[in-house]
């Protein structure tokens, strides 16, 4: 979480989505979010019954209708006056990776507090097919600022140093990992991403949690930290898919946190981690950068250096400064390395409608249409006071659901963002073309098993009549102002 951006980008996403930073009252999470709802024959303005029918998902920006399916709409031949959203299966883009969160230290500690069987049915609901089918998660190598503390896997009295990490310990993340053991039960092929936010603090030029730099003397024995990190891991069944070097290099503010430059990050790639992970025989892919758009000439420094390059499977990025269009540009100059979005927060300040359009528009669809293998929001879960966190991390994030007790929990808007995408298009889906037009944001994807799935954000406040032609046919739908829509056919 970016704190040095985050309250600047919360006014200016404010400003986008032309709200006002208003509280909101949470859905409360009942199994009503994922029921048919046939009442709102006007959502879809589907005509005529004849032709292939259209699944329809709808949530609103004022909350009155929150994930909920819609009449079915159907390819009837006819066609409304609106502008016309053409799908074109034939134009393949990139592969999707999954969408989700960020499963952090303190999300797992405020879902342990919910009793066994609401546990349960939220990490069902969460992650099974019959849920929202969260396909993807990132994780902290050590902790992130949404631990209750800070702590690495190796850390020494002041003043001493472990380079042979012998004190190398995950005890203190045992949780997170019977939480992720429990996952893939559910969920066996979830894809992993970690990331640290920072190393021990002994290998640190500041000798402290917050900022600082890697000594160049440890680099090699902080390749080896992240090599034993996997290996421990996988030996507890945890496949790390892939990592990055660090959280936002160049937010050194946050604790905990560590300054990296592009240049520091290319060397250690090139001269250390890499050549580690190829020594141990590790496939986890490298992946650089991960933070704002605003700077995609630091991932494009590390593309560019023909030693580190050959390491690294591509870039990831989060939007708290800069325009989502960089993935774009970065895959386009390095179209043979891939791109990722990994981390944006919604505010406890936020509002539901607001967030839902920028978010909509810009994380899911705007990354998706920038080549993007994955769209992650920001923390899983929180309590009612927004916590946990460390002392000087974000205290005003809001996860995909607020634990409000032992036996209950509320959905909040990171998780309906999410929703729209996860439960519909899973991982190994491809994009495919979809035009946009009247305010409407679109992408769209085909599925492993052939189905095609739109998803649609109206920007404008007011509903939208348009048409969604495919292979030839059309289907004349209807979208409420300020909402978010699935269709699948």
């Amino acid at each position: 979480m970016n704190s040095q951006y985050s309250y600047s980008f919360l006014f200016r996403s404010a400003a986008l989505c032309g709200v006002a930073l208003l509280s909101f009252l949470n859905c409360s999470s009942t199994s009503s979010d994922l029921a048919n709802n046939n009442d709102n024959p006007g959502n879809n303005g589907g005509g005529s019954t004849n032709g292939d029918p259209v699944q329809v998902w709808l949530t609103k920006g004022d909350q009155s209708i929150k994930l909920q399916q819609q009449n079915t709409a159907y390819f009837s031949g006819n066609q409304n006056s609106g502008t016309t959203i053409e799908v074109d299966a034939s134009k393949v883009f990139q592969t999707v990776d999954g969408f989700g969160y960020t499963l952090t230290g303190g999300s797992v500690q405020v879902i342990n507090q919910l009793n066994a069987a609401k546990k349960q049915e939220l990490l069902n609901d969460l992650f099974s097919s019959s849920g929202i089918g969260v396909s993807y998660l990132r994780i902290s190598i050590g902790a992130s600022d949404l631990n209750s503390e800070v702590f690495s896997y190796d850390d020494m009295p002041a003043g001493q140093t472990d380079p042979t990490l012998a004190q190398f310990s995950l005890t203190k993340d045992q949780a997170v990992i019977q939480m992720l053991k429990d996952i893939l039960i559910i969920n066996p092929n979830i894809k992993i991403l970690a990331t640290p936010w920072s190393p021990p603090v002994w290998m640190k030029d500041n000798g402290s949690t917050i900022g600082g730099s890697l000594k160049p003397e440890f680099y090699g024995v902080y390749a080896q930290y992240f090599v034993k990190y996997i290996q421990a891991m996988q030996a507890q069944g945890i496949r790390i898919d892939a990592i990055t070097p660090q959280n936002e290099p160049l937010h050194p503010g946050n604790n905990p946190s560590m300054y990296m430059s592009a240049g520091d990050q290319a060397t250690f790639i090139k001269n250390n981690l890499g050549p580690a992970f190829q020594s141990a025989n590790i496939t986890t892919k490298i992946i650089a950068y991960d933070h704002n758009c605003d700077n995609p000439a630091y991932p494009l420094a590390i593309l560019n250096d023909s030693a580190a390059n050959p390491y690294v499977d591509g870039s990831a990025f989060h939007l708290y400064a800069g325009d989502i269009s960089a993935l774009g540009t970065v895959h386009n100059l390095f179209p043979n390395k891939n791109v990722y979005f990994t981390e944006q927060w919604t505010s406890s300040t936020g509002n539901f409608g607001g967030d839902l359009d920028w978010h909509t528009k810009n994380i899911i669809i705007g990354s998706m249409r920038n080549w993007s293998r994955t769209a992650l929001e920001w923390n899983v879960a929180n309590d009612a006071s927004f916590g946990p966190h460390t002392p000087g991390g974000c205290t005003q994030c809001k996860g995909a659901v607020t634990i409000t007790g032992s036996a209950a929990y509320d959905k909040n808007v990171a998780y309906y963002i999410i929703a729209h995408a996860s439960k519909f298009v899973p991982a190994n889906s491809q994009r495919i073309e979809s035009t946009q037009g009247d305010n409407l944001s679109t992408v769209a994807f085909k599925t492993p098993s052939g189905k095609t799935v739109l998803i649609v954000q109206n920007g404008n406040s007011t509903e939208k009549a348009f048409n969604i032609k495919y292979n030839q046919k059309t289907a004349p739908v209807t979208i409420s102002g300020s909402s978010t829509a699935t269709y699948v056919f």
